[in-house]
């Protein structure tokens, strides 16, 4: 089994949600009879975020790559941003890291695509929407993504800083965001929803409408499990 590096704190509550979806995993899958190695390192959001602002992206690159070497460093076989928003600069993290790297991103559009999804909706925060990373990705594969108007990215991007990085759920804002899910399969004929924050789970944790969620959490926990179960 493989020793599982995981770079968190970006933000914490997800970070937990990493840690414990691993753990039930690995141990599902071996039957009870095994637990994973997990190293996280849970950087200073508030950090990261001072980055994201300046838009420095080599700065920001330098910043996670040598998180990356202090997970190799403490013993980790491979490791995964437990976030979206750092993708933005992965495939130069990836280039740089001593170890392989699993890509959120990449996860959730071989998802999208073995479910033979074409229009996908994309929440997440508000740099994540206004975005090319995750609609690069996906145009190679054919799959475009839609994303909510202005000022409705400007209230989620809102829940997710006021409220759900700091663990605060209310089933006012489930409700605000299920509305806007709604006027984007009504106006955009969305046929799926990405959660592309990865402390959106939080609140909306049933597919609605119709059309699947896409829980991106979820399914990067999956591809870890797996790459780390792998011999």
């Amino acid at each position: 089994m493989k020793t599982i590096g995981i770079l968190g704190g970006l933000g914490p509550e997800s970070t937990v949600d990493y840690y414990k979806g691993i753990n039930r995993a690995v141990y599902k899958k071996t039957n009870g009879s095994d637990y994973p190695q997990i190293i996280v390192y849970s950087a200073n959001l508030n950090e990261f975020w001072k980055i994201i602002e300046t838009r420095e992206w080599d700065n920001l690159t330098d910043w996670l790559v040598d998180k990356i070497k202090t997970l190799h460093g403490a013993g980790a076989d491979f490791a995964a941003i437990a976030s979206n928003t750092p993708h933005t600069v992965f495939d130069e993290v990836k280039s740089r890291s001593p170890i392989p790297m699993l890509s959120i991103v990449e996860q959730t559009c071989q998802r999208a695509k073995s479910s033979g999804l074409k229009r996908c909706g994309l929440f997440g925060t508000g740099f994540t929407m206004q975005s090319s990373f995750y609609p690069d990705c996906f145009k190679r594969e054919g799959i475009k993504l839609i994303v909510p108007d202005k000022d409705d990215q400007e209230l989620i991007n809102d829940k997710i800083f006021s409220e759900l990085e700091s663990g605060i759920v209310k089933d006012k804002t489930r409700n605000l965001f299920l509305k806007i899910a709604k006027k984007m399969i009504d106006t955009e004929s969305i046929d799926s929803l990405i959660l592309a924050c990865t402390e959106l789970p939080l609140i909306l944790k049933n597919d609605e409408y119709g059309i699947p969620f896409l829980n991106t959490t979820a399914i990067h926990i999956e591809s870890i499990v797996e790459f780390c179960l792998t011999k």
